[in-house]
């Protein structure tokens, strides 16, 4: 890299020549920086289940953004169609896409990454998996879904609240950094959170 001057006006200005590159600059474009605060892990034990959720977190995420995307195009394609019958006919097509796309990965997600990706999907859309079942099929399939879930220890209601649930509060923080790293596919969540709000909160 190597500087040159010229004079304008009575005014010195600098310009900026980067070895291989034939235009000439006043400055140089950087990326932006994504500041975001420290979490005070108090022994290896938290240091360990942080990382075993970072783990989880981070596999069923693209899943989140999937159903999220999933439920925008439906929301989109459902929107001119007027006939009762032909949304329902169109609603059919995309759970079977959906199911068909996903089940033998879902199959081997373990309770706890389960519970993450019901949490996730709510995050994502700002409805909860329980809510989505009963809108895409009915009341008494959501009913007999949560209630299977139920024997493996979850639950399709469950929403994500970083503020009232330390696990939700690890989950975002680990989401953001592997955001501003570029590990994960960025996309806007249906609630945006403050990570330094939310680390006052639960550093206290």
């Amino acid at each position: 890299m190597a500087f040159s001057q010229v004079v304008e006006s009575d005014s010195l200005v600098y310009y900026i020549k980067i070895q291989g590159d034939s235009v000439v600059r006043s400055s140089i474009d950087l990326d932006k920086v994504v500041l975001l605060p420290k979490i005070g892990f108090k022994n290896s034990k938290e240091i360990k289940k942080y990382l075993i959720l970072k783990r989880k977190t981070l596999k069923v995420y693209s899943y989140a953004v999937l159903a999220s995307d999933r439920l925008t195009t439906l929301d989109k394609r459902l929107a001119p169609i007027k006939r009762r019958r032909d949304k329902k006919s169109y609603t059919k097509k995309i759970q079977k896409f959906i199911v068909n796309e996903f089940y033998d990965e879902l199959k081997k997600f373990t309770q706890t990454e389960g519970q993450i990706l019901i949490k996730l999907i709510h995050r994502q859309t700002g409805i909860t998996t329980y809510k989505l079942i009963k809108e895409l099929r009915s009341g008494w399939s959501a009913f007999w879904y949560n209630n299977t879930a139920k024997l493996f220890n979850m639950s399709l209601k469950k929403e994500f609240n970083p503020y009232t649930a330390e696990e939700d509060y690890l989950i975002e923080d680990i989401i953001q950094r592997a955001l501003r790293d570029k590990k994960l596919e960025y996309q806007e969540p249906s609630m945006n959170y403050d990570l330094f709000e939310l680390n006052k909160k639960w550093e206290k």
